[in-house]
């Protein structure tokens, strides 16, 4: 068994063999005429740009950090904090040059069809997926290796941890910041363009539109997998500290008959999963039709193929794993916990389609609402997020029961079933590597349709890249229900390790929750209040930097000679717009970022209880909030192409004015706040468990 990290580490090695080959794949296709080549090359100038300014910033909060940890827990914690910053940092990069390069090549294979257009942006997309799976393991393993296997430190599995935290500030703040420039340029050349100006999305005589597919890659490219780098490697680590901090369990009992197997069974799930992403990215291929459905079916059928070569290789291995253990006599109990995450991962991102695809009733409804107005438009998409909770809510619940009885089954005790719903989170996540090759295969597919326009390509082109679109809207939303869902049972997981980490820095002290005392009710109100008031931080700082877009589309509208008429020779100062998001959402990110990380420190140097109360309350309102404003931004957005397409008076009409304002609500509902949500959650719990025995 002890050579299972080894397996993991090696999978995660294959990984990012199959990342390269894929670049490859991507690089040998053709960017297409000289236009097509200047857009793509000054989308990736953008986005190299932003994202190098923003590692700048994002660099000397993570020294701060690093030097805290180095003092107050140990100087190995600060190693592998940095590591898991880098690795997460670069894998962000990486699969933002790529989606930069794939963004054209998209275009031009667009002109054959989407049978040749959607294998190219799914393998851009899947540079990102393998980076981003492949970092994250071989990290982990690395610093699993290392410190505990091989040099049996002190304080072992605090240093393990920390490398998640690393990987948590990045992604706090890569969503947060990526964030707020895309959808300040968004909104921006949105409500300039088609709104006030009536000319269409992506059109070249729009100073934002550059700006705008920037944004598309730093935010819901880099930042996404930021997020899930962080997501996939929380999710092996909670299992792992539950187990350790539970038994007290030292570098060198990690051997031990009885403890080994429960360490290293997350860390076999996520091989098997890696192998399984693997297989399945090689099986989604094109076809002739634009068809959203035959388009879905395409793209997810590696997916699925990749869920269920898990499901079988999970059973199997937990009979390896425990099967001859005298502690387990029903070891297919913890393959129902890993199964059970990973059908429940699958249906919170079918509720998530149901909530967001023109498909289905929601989003003709916020159709059918557009008829009378923005108002009731906006009304009906906050109608729908919120029903899309109550939908979420349950399924989480069942997922948290299921995995609580299968841990139970094959092992009858409280910590048998808490192992169970902390594995779960694995089983969720465990084909991350293909999950997030299709949620980012939807920026580049975004970006493809903006350039067909810039580049004034044939309006077929553009039909082909709407589709790729708006099909990538869906699994945007469905890779967030994956990642919300994990944080819900990793931050439980995370937050009964935080119990275990008090007791075991202090045997005198165990964690109170009794919400009858005054220090745990005061903090289950700071917990519930902060995911608002993160929310309203981040909603203001994308109000404030749209605004600062907006004006500076109306002047060059307003001062460029020809511009709005789109008179030969005059171009627009894309430059300055890019500039403008890029210098907003780097002073904005701040505030939300530093909060997340500096309110569970005070409160738990002043009252561990009180902090307990509050990770509590930030749990329950963080999910209902990252739900509801990923599934009713989705909708609305979704809801405004729906009209696009011809449905309620189709472009140009009142109705598609109101659809337009309801996707500017929901700009930062789904791309800004919502998904940075689980981040929150799970930044503050991973940081009260890391710094847990500084705390008593």
């Amino acid at each position: 068994m002890g050579s299972i990290p080894y397996l993991a580490a090696l999978s995660a090695i294959a990984a990012l063999g199959v990342a390269f080959f894929y670049y490859k794949s991507v690089e040998k296709e053709s960017p297409g005429n000289e236009r097509m080549v200047f857009l793509m090359t000054e989308i990736q100038k953008g986005a190299k740009a932003f994202l190098q300014a923003e590692y700048k910033w994002v660099g000397v909060f993570a020294v701060v950090m690093a030097v805290l940890l180095a003092v107050v827990i140990a100087p190995l914690a600060a190693v592998t904090y940095v590591l898991g910053a880098v690795l997460s940092s670069a894998a962000g990069y990486a699969g933002m040059t790529v989606a930069t390069m794939a963004n054209a090549r998209t275009t031009e294979a667009a002109k054959e069809g989407p049978g040749k257009a959607l294998p190219v942006a799914f393998r851009g997309g899947a540079v990102m997926g393998f980076s981003v799976a492949g970092l994250a393991l071989l990290g982990l393993m690395t610093t699993y290796i290392v410190f505990v296997t091989l040099l049996e430190v002190d304080q072992a599995f605090e240093i393990v941890t920390a490398y998640g935290l690393g990987a948590s500030t990045i992604a706090l703040f890569s969503r947060v910041g990526g964030g707020i420039f895309t959808k300040a340029a968004d909104v921006g050349a949105d409500l300039v363009g088609k709104v006030e100006a009536g000319i269409p999305e992506d059109d070249p005589r729009n100073p934002a539109t550059i700006a705008d597919n920037v944004g598309d890659n730093v935010g819901d490219v880099a930042g996404m997998g930021a997020d899930l780098f962080e997501s996939y490697a929380g999710s092996i680590i909670a299992p792992i500290s539950l187990i350790a901090f539970a038994g007290a369990v030292t570098a060198e009992q990690a051997s031990d008959v009885g403890t080994i197997e429960f360490l290293v069974f997350p860390m076999l799930v996520a091989f098997i999963g890696m192998v399984a992403s693997i297989i399945g990215s090689f099986l989604v291929k094109g076809g002739d039709s634009t068809d959203s459905k035959h388009l879905s079916k395409a793209l997810h059928l590696g997916t699925n193929v990749a869920m269920a070569l898990t499901a079988v290789g999970v059973l199997a291995s937990s009979y390896w794993i425990f099967g001859g253990d005298d502690k387990s006599d029903k070891p297919w109990g913890f393959a129902v916990s890993v199964i059970g995450g990973l059908i429940i991962g699958w249906a919170l991102g079918k509720t998530a389609e149901y909530y967001t695809s023109d498909h289905y009733k929601p989003v003709k409804d916020i159709g059918q609402q557009t008829e009378t107005g923005p108002a009731t438009t906006v009304l009906k998409g906050i109608s729908i997020g919120m029903q899309s909770v109550a939908a979420s809510v349950a399924l989480i619940l069942a997922g948290v029961g299921i995995a609580y009885w299968g841990g139970q089954q094959a092992l009858d005790t409280e910590i048998g079933g808490l192992y169970g719903i902390a594995i779960a989170a694995i089983g969720m996540l465990a084909t991350t590597g293909i999950v997030v090759s299709v949620d980012a295969y939807g920026p580049i597919a975004d970006n493809a349709g903006g350039i067909a326009e810039m580049a004034e390509l044939d309006p077929s082109v553009r039909e082909v890249t709407d589709a790729l679109d708006s099909l990538g809207n869906t699994t945007a939303a469905i890779a967030k229900g994956f990642a919300v869902g994990s944080a819900a049972l990793t931050a439980l997981a995370l937050f009964k390790s935080f119990e275990f980490a008090i007791t075991d820095a202090d045997p005198t002290k165990s964690l109170n929750l009794d919400i009858g005392q005054v220090d745990v009710f005061i903090g289950l109100f700071i917990g519930a209040a902060l995911p608002f008031l993160f929310a309203a931080l981040t909603i203001d700082a994308v109000g404030r930097a749209a605004a600062k877009m907006i004006e500076e589309v109306r002047r060059q509208f307003r001062e460029i000679p020809g511009l709005r008429e789109g008179k030969e020779g005059v171009i627009p100062d894309s430059a300055r717009c890019v500039a403008i998001s890029t210098e907003a959402s780097l002073k904005e990110m701040i505030a939300p970022g530093a909060l997340a990380v500096v309110v569970p420190l005070i409160v738990g140097f002043i009252s561990v209880d009180a902090l307990g109360g509050m990770l509590a309350g930030a749990l329950v309102t963080g999910f209902a909030l990252a739900i509801f404003m990923a599934n009713a931004g989705g909708a609305w957005d979704n809801a405004k192409k729906y009209i696009e397409a011809g449905a309620h008076g189709g472009k140009g009409s009142d109705q598609h004015k109101a659809a337009v304002v309801g996707d500017t609500v929901g700009d930062p509902f789904k791309d800004t706040s919502g998904p940075s949500m689980n981040i929150l959650i799970k930044v503050m719990t991973i940081v009260s468990l890391v710094f847990a025995s500084a705390f008593v």
